[in-house]
């Protein structure tokens, strides 16, 4: 078994390295040569490459986006994630990223089979009564394949791409190594954290190719919307889903997506009304929204009845967040910029280095222009990513569950804009959050929240004298010793320490000058230079030790 176990380890480190060589050089075959022989990677070029030369022609975000492009799934999906987050990347490379799409060409229907056989077995046909071979859509990590149960129902399957976990886990690898390298070959870029970015990529890589966690997130959401006849959320079937497959019922609609000569009619102030109630009711009243409502994901169905799909990505809020997206709609209504730069400052954990007054002028200076647009001219969603690049510029850290609602923000008004171009959706958000500042003064609610208050405030009265108890004894410890730290302690004990040295160089110099000027007058008979030896000697070890302390004092 350890055999075994050390050949893996021996395996993945080999598919590593020729992993790491590609990657390395794709990056040099579009202009990046420079920056893999200052991370000492040349090593891993085969032969010395050189960019394009129409290279020259594309900006630096260009080229990485390309670079992106080429390296396949892995690196688009990060580029995607980086798009919706200009508190982490420069505007020039969000705009850039925001162009990779996440299609692939579809894999022969065998492949997929064989996965569905894997995770059924071999009465895959009993279960399913006929798969379509052609597939709805195809993207980097699973296709869609519509099917029928032998019960009669009409169902889509979802499929994971065989062979997608293993090469984003060697991606992944790869990607911790390289930002690690980016951090200490370029010190300027720990502002970004670049090992950070890929910790997030890695976790919603982890939850978006679960499928069992993607079919909970959509029970979820029927649950929530079970009430509300206009919304419709295909039905999960639990028993028929995998970590590699996920199986729910099929809609009778059409997507947004499709173009608009083969749309049927309906009533688009009706849909988008719906729609966006819908979505600000997840982001409100459940904290749990779709955090990826593209198009082709928001499917129209007879009588207006709006369809959801794809629940891969979400959005979790708790109450204090929701709170402040309200208030943060209620500040760009009223233009009250210095409203909006403190619900910024309280969201992010606390940085002593920020300057609220400069953070509010940067966003009016940001938002004031764009004041009294509509959708037609304006993104919301934008807006509010790009207040978020100008939050990190003060220091603030954003919330990614905050970044995951602007960036869901961005997409919404792209479906309103495609429906109803003219459509305000701060208008309406404005509704919705004055109605749950409302409820927030509902009575029932208030007698929970105090009952909570008085929960919370028993347990600190219960919990107090122990915890008193404890302190009480730990002081009174023979072992006890208190800790305190000072920031730039290090500093100081250093420019103390110089001093002290340079302090007792100077007083060895003056002994030594005082007792060879004191000889200089002796009469004796040993000179050297005409002047008593000792003399010379006292000065000489003066004058060096006088170098001595000058190196040190410009050192210091």
């Amino acid at each position: 078994m350890q055999f075994l176990k050390t050949s893996r380890q021996i395996g993945q480190t080999i598919r590593n390295a020729a992993r790491l060589r590609t990657i390395v050089g794709v990056f040099a075959k579009h202009g990046f040569h420079n920056v893999a022989e200052r991370m000492k990677l040349g090593r891993f070029l085969l032969e010395r490459l050189n960019a394009g030369q129409d290279m020259d022609r594309y900006t630096m975000a260009e080229r990485v986006r390309m670079s992106f492009e080429e390296l396949g799934p892995t690196f688009v999906k990060l580029g995607q994630l980086l798009a919706s987050r200009p508190d982490l990347v420069p505007e020039e490379f969000v705009a850039e990223f925001s162009k990779l799409h996440d299609q692939v060409q579809p894999l022969e229907f065998a492949l997929i089979e064989e996965v569905l056989k894997n995770e059924f077995g071999e009465n895959l046909y009993t279960i399913f009564s006929s798969v379509e071979s052609e597939p709805l859509g195809s993207a980097s990590i699973a296709q869609v394949h519509r099917a029928t149960l032998a019960s009669g129902d009409l169902v889509v399957l979802k499929v994971q791409r065989p062979g997608i976990i293993e090469k984003i886990n060697d991606d992944l690898n790869v990607l911790y190594f390289l930002a690690e390298m980016i951090t200490t070959y370029f010190p300027g870029s720990r502002a970004f954290n670049p090992v950070g970015i890929v910790d997030e990529y890695f976790k919603t890589l982890e939850l978006e190719t679960n499928f069992v966690v993607e079919a909970n997130n959509l029970r979820r959401f029927k649950e929530n919307f079970a009430n509300d006849p206009t919304i419709k959320i295909p039905r999960v079937y639990l028993e028929l889903t995998t970590e590699r497959v996920l199986t729910m019922e099929a809609l009778s609609g059409f997507p947004l997506s499709q173009s608009v000569g083969h749309q049927p009619d309906f009533d688009h102030a009706e849909v988008v009304r719906r729609g966006l109630r819908a979505y600000l009711k997840m982001v409100f009243q459940d904290g749990f929204f779709h955090g990826d409502l593209h198009a082709g994901n928001f499917f129209i169905l007879p009588d207006n009845q709006i369809g959801l799909i794809d629940f891969g990505v979400v959005g979790r809020l708790n109450q204090r967040t929701k709170s402040s997206i309200g208030s943060m709609f209620l500040a760009l209504s009223k233009e009250d910029y210095d409203r909006l730069a403190f619900e910024f400052a309280d969201l992010a954990p606390f940085s002593e280095t920020v300057d609220v007054d400069v953070f509010a002028k940067d966003l009016r200076d940001l938002i004031a222009p764009f004041y009294g647009l509509t959708l037609q001219n304006v993104n919301l969603g934008k807006i509010l990513l790009s207040s978020a690049g100008v939050a990190a510029r003060h220091g603030l850290v954003v919330p990614t569950e905050l970044m995951l609602f602007f960036k869901s923000l961005v997409s919404v008004e792209g479906l309103g804009k495609r429906i109803q171009a003219d459509f305000d959706i701060l208008n309406y958000a404005l509704d919705f959050a004055v109605e749950m500042s409302k409820n927030n003064f509902d009575p029932q609610k208030m007698l929970t929240g105090f009952s909570q208050l008085a929960r919370e405030s028993k347990s600190l009265l219960n919990s107090m004298p122990r915890q008193l108890h404890f302190m009480l004894r730990r002081l009174n410890s023979p072992d006890y010793a208190s800790k305190i730290h000072i920031k730039n302690l290090d500093d100081l004990r250093k420019s103390v320490e110089t001093s002290f040295n340079l302090l007792f160089l100077g007083i060895i110099m003056a002994a030594l000058l005082g007792s060879a000027s004191f000889i200089l007058v002796q009469p004796t008979t040993n000179q050297l230079g005409g002047i008593p030896a000792f003399s010379f000697i006292g000065y000489f070890l003066a004058i060096c030790l006088g170098i001595i302390a000058f190196f040190n004092y410009i050192k210091k």
